[in-house]
């Protein structure tokens, strides 16, 4: 009995992740350096960012599909000791942009990526600048002097298309 209802768990979170309205696809966004797997097809835009004291200039890679933006972002710092600080700042502005009412935090880890004491899984709840609520779900972690950021957002979060999302998350060995 307790076999078929992991069974039953299992088909349910896979053909959820699967739907016909998510698309996935393998995406190497240029100059990062990593690999993601998207739920659509992104689109890329670049700008200057302050991290860490000084403007870099950021790449974000996104798509939205149902209502849920799936992003990843990067920015190359060049400096080691800037890289703390701007992941510390990254989770700051996620929080400050949605006026946050309750986020918690776990240690996030991915093979290849340079161990760091703010590389972190959040989960988020807040709001829109219009008020409309919102989850959000990111994970921040750094390869060398370069930082990511990657996030999903959406008025309800699918954990198993969020995780689905993370799990595709690559850095080359």
């Amino acid at each position: 009995m307790r076999r078929l209802k992991l069974l039953g768990t299992l088909t349910g979170v896979l053909m959820n992740a699967c739907s016909p309205a998510l698309d996935w696809r393998d995406v190497r966004p240029e100059a990062s350096g990593a690999a993601a797997l998207f739920p659509c097809k992104p689109k890329s835009q670049a700008r200057i960012a302050t991290l860490a004291g000084a403007g870099v200039p950021m790449t974000l890679v996104s798509c939205n599909v149902g209502g849920v933006t799936f992003a990843l972002s990067h920015a190359e710092l060049g400096d080691p000791s800037r890289v703390t600080t701007a992941l510390i700042e990254l989770r700051a502005a996620l929080s400050t942009n949605l006026g946050a009412s309750d986020m918690r935090s776990a240690t996030f880890g991915l093979a290849g990526m340079t161990p760091n004491a703010q590389a972190v899984r959040l989960w988020l709840t807040g709001r829109m600048p219009d008020e409309t609520p919102v989850k959000e779900q990111a994970v921040l972690f750094v390869r060398g002097t370069r930082v990511y950021q990657a996030v999903v957002l959406g008025p309800r979060l699918d954990d198993a298309v969020v995780n689905v999302f993370f799990e595709g998350l690559r850095l080359p060995s």
